[in-house]
């Protein structure tokens, strides 16, 4: 049995897509890019933000941290509060709260924005313990976000770890630092891309996940 749970916080407890979304646009019409189908931007929720303008936009250094300073301009004062929690997360919350287990916050988000997040749902007081992201790019990746949170609550028995998320980097970033873990299909990663990283289980659904605890 698990006995400490790592939530993703993007695609996994709630939708960020609209506030996601129009941040992103906010920043690339600084670049007098325009974007005509929303759901083409949807890859950029999960993994680090640069890396997307980086892969997607091949925006060098430079521009990348200009994109993601406009970016933040816009999700600071609007984007974070365009953000839905996804139906039967506090209920999920509560249960594995009541069982006695630890929940943690293992997200890339940087660790200012995922607080408000929790705050504004109400749900920060289900988590033991938030690990995100630094705003300064000292911690980025979901596998040093995880190695972060593991070192930060003294976690040392990985075999009753779980790491749960939405896309390939919460099922690699789980590997590379040896736990087990569960993809969600509601959020924004396919069962063919939690598959092939390695996922140990999937959910269909919110209601799986306790089953699968």
């Amino acid at each position: 049995m698990y006995k400490t749970v790592l939530f993703d916080l993007d695609g996994t407890i709630s939708d960020p897509a609209l506030g996601i979304t129009n941040a992103i646009m906010y920043a690339l019409e600084r670049f007098q890019i325009r974007v005509e189908e929303r759901s083409s931007l949807y890859p950029f929720i999960g993994p680090p933000l640069g890396e997307s303008f980086e892969k997607y936009y091949h925006f060098d250094e430079e521009e990348t941290a200009r994109a993601v300073a406009y970016y933040r301009e816009y999700y600071a004062d609007r984007g974070l509060y365009e953000n839905t929690l996804y139906d039967g997360i506090e209920r999920l919350l509560s249960q594995i709260r009541d069982s006695g287990r630890y929940i943690v916050l293992a997200t890339s988000k940087p660790e200012e924005f995922s607080e408000k997040i929790l705050e504004h749902f109400r749900i920060r007081e289900y988590f033991d313990f938030v690990a995100a992201a630094t705003l300064d790019g000292r911690r980025t990746t979901k596998t040093e976000v995880i190695a972060y949170a593991l070192e930060a609550c003294g976690i040392t028995d990985l075999r009753s770890t779980v790491m749960i998320g939405d896309r390939k980097y919460d099922i690699l970033g789980a590997k590379a630092t040896g736990l087990d873990s569960i993809g969600v299909l509601y959020g924004y990663g396919s069962r063919e891309e939690l598959q092939e990283a390695g996922a140990d289980r999937i959910a269909e659904n919110v209601a799986d996940i306790m089953a699968l605890l």
